[in-house]
C-alpha cells in the first residue's frame, strides 16, 4: 500500500522539522513547502491527503491555501490541519480546517492527530 502524502506548509525551519517526523512517524510521505505561492502551485498538482497549514506564510497567505483547498473538487478529500499561532485568525477559520492546533505543537500532539486523521482518509 502506498503512503498518504502530507504537505507541510510552513515557513519556520524548526516545525518545518518537527512537523515533518511527526508525520512520517505517523505513517505519511512528507513534502515540506516554506512559501504560500510554492504550495499553490504544488497543490494543482497533487492531492494530499493531509496538509498542515500555517497561516502566515510568506507570498500567499494560509488563509487563501486553505479557501483554494476547500473550492478544488480534486481537493474535497484533502484534511486541512491549521497550525499558527494566531488564534483569532485560526478561530475565524475553524469551520473550514479540519482541525486547528495552536502553537507550540508537540511531535507527539501532532503525531497523534495525523494518525487519527490518516485513518479516516479512503
Amino acid at each position: 500500500m502506498d503512503k498518504l502524502l502530507a504537505m507541510v506548509v510552513e515557513d519556520d525551519p524548526d516545525l518545518c522539522t518537527i512537523f515533518s517526523q511527526a508525520l512520517k512517524s505517523a505513517g505519511f510521505e512528507v513534502e515540506v513547502i516554506v512559501a504560500g505561492d510554492v504550495a499553490m502551485k504544488r497543490l494543482a498538482e497533487v492531492v494530499p491527503g493531509v496538509v498542515v497549514l500555517d497561516l502566515h506564510l510568506p507570498n500567499v497567505s494560509g488563509r487563501d491555501i486553505l479557501h483554494y483547498i476547500r473550492s478544488d473538487e480534486r481537493l474535497e478529500g484533502t484534511k486541512v490541519l491549521i497550525a499558527t499561532a494566531d488564534a483569532s485568525m485560526a478561530e475565524t477559520l475553524e469551520d473550514e480546517a479540519d482541525l486547528v492546533l495552536l502553537k507550540p505543537i508537540s511531535f507527539v500532539q501532532l503525531r497523534a492527530m495525523a494518525s487519527r486523521l490518516g485513518s479516516s482518509i479512503k
